[in-house]
């Protein structure tokens, strides 16, 4: 048997578990990193790196972030494009795109690229530090509090790990947020998801805008189209757990049928081909505000269930949970106390960052239900600035928070004119 004996242990080498682990690597801390598969390796996803994983990334070491820019598994991404149920769209860039060549070779303020070379990117960072002990192809699923902590092992019994703090950063399926952090799935604050990889899409927008297509026949769920560096598309639908099942929706059949029923996406796929097998996956949506830490432990991530309700996002959040669990990891650590009243803070620090983002989310969410709403807001926000940045807030790190709380906000945002 393997034992090891750490102050922290990372469970999950994905987005969030390796830049908790490259955040500790930065302020001295040793720690285990452990994933039951082997790197590369695929993850269904929509695939697309917000504003947050550049902002967090660049916070680690802004080289990284050059090599990623300048990596051919990625492609740059300017904006999104919504489109709602009466097909007026609505585009939005993340930043204005520079005219001049030389300021247009600035780092976009987004990145598409496939999971399998993203998470693989971020494994190869990891490497390359000697405090970070890397366990790849071993499944740890056996939880058992310890004094001082907690005691991990895999599903064949060769591998032991003792930690003081476990950040789990596990994903979707978590089976310790389920079983030590109490975390359920709840279908109202959970989404089902589909991907298909497509070649030879086409009208793909300049500045490789993702889009997400908000049609009248697949309300309250969302059909998206993201551009890849290989000239590939990741195509999906995703629509909230309790609605499918309430509806009984074929989500596989929907994709497909959604392809071939809107006449501008028929003649759009009209030479395209899929490269790969439908695949699904599901979200635990950031809906619902839960307890993210306790004795011992921090849940990061998917772990957390810090997904964006209306627009998926789910790396941005991984990895900003993921670099918040490191900062309280090294004061638990200075401190000697690893309590759930000493690890209190992450949760303040999480929700302070996200909360007010993922309400207006889930409120956005909700509109989604009523068409006749949603093409309003769509119209509205082509003509209103503030509601243009509004939704912006969801994508980019433009902190509205203070905005949010006032009155006068929301007054200039359904009364204003076009300014």
């Amino acid at each position: 048997m393997n034992s090891i004996n750490t102050d922290v242990c990372i469970l999950g080498a994905g987005p969030g578990g390796a830049a908790a682990a490259l955040f500790l690597a930065k302020e001295g801390i040793p720690c285990v990193i452990v994933d039951k598969a082997i790197f590369p390796r695929d993850k269904v996803c929509g695939d697309a790196l917000s504003g947050k994983v550049v902002e967090i990334l660049n916070r680690y070491d802004r080289k990284l972030v050059e090599r990623l820019s300048n990596d051919s598994i990625q492609l740059n991404c300017w904006g999104v494009t919504f489109v709602a149920p009466n097909l007026e769209e609505l585009s939005i860039p993340f930043r204005n795109k520079p005219k001049d060549p030389e300021k247009a070779r600035e780092i976009a303020p987004g990145f598409i690229s496939k999971r399998v070379d993203f998470d693989n990117f971020m494994v190869e960072e990891l490497k390359k530090h000697g405090s970070i002990q890397l366990i790849q192809g071993v499944d740890i699923d056996k939880f058992e509090r310890k004094e001082g902590g907690f005691s991990l092992q895999d599903k064949d019994g060769n591998h032991h790990i003792q930690a003081k703090l476990v950040i789990d950063a596990s994903g979707a399926h978590s089976q310790f947020a389920k079983k030590i952090g109490g975390l359920e799935v709840e279908k109202e604050h959970h989404c089902a998801g589909l991907r298909w990889y497509y070649e030879g899409v086409e009208g793909m927008k300049e500045g490789n805008y993702i889009e997400l297509h908000f049609l009248k026949d697949f309300l309250p769920g969302y059909f998206w189209i993201f551009p890849l560096a290989n000239g590939q598309c990741n195509v999906g639908v995703g629509m909230r757990s309790d609605y499918v099942s309430k509806k009984r929706i074929n989500l596989k059949q929907e994709l497909q049928d959604i392809i071939q029923k809107y006449p501008q996406l028929r003649e759009r796929f009209k030479n395209a081909k899929p490269v790969d097998d439908i695949r699904g996956y599901g979200l635990p949506l950031g809906s619902k505000q839960r307890k993210i830490s306790g004795d011992n432990y921090m849940l990061v991530g998917d772990a957390a269930s810090l997904i964006d309700p209306f627009t998926g996002e789910g790396i941005g959040n991984a990895i900003l949970s993921g670099y918040t669990a490191a900062q309280q990891a090294k004061t638990a650590i200075e401190g000697k106390d690893f309590s759930s009243a000493g690890l209190k803070d992450y949760d303040l620090a999480i929700y302070r960052r996200l909360g007010g983002e993922l309400k207006l989310s889930y409120r956005m969410q909700r509109l989604v239900k009523y068409p006749w709403l949603f093409n309003f807001v769509v119209r509205k926000a082509n003509r209103n600035k503030t509601l243009r940045e509004t939704i912006m807030v969801m994508f980019e790190d433009i902190d509205l928070r203070d905005r949010l709380r006032k009155p006068s906000f929301y007054f200039k945002l359904l009364f204003s004119g076009k300014n």
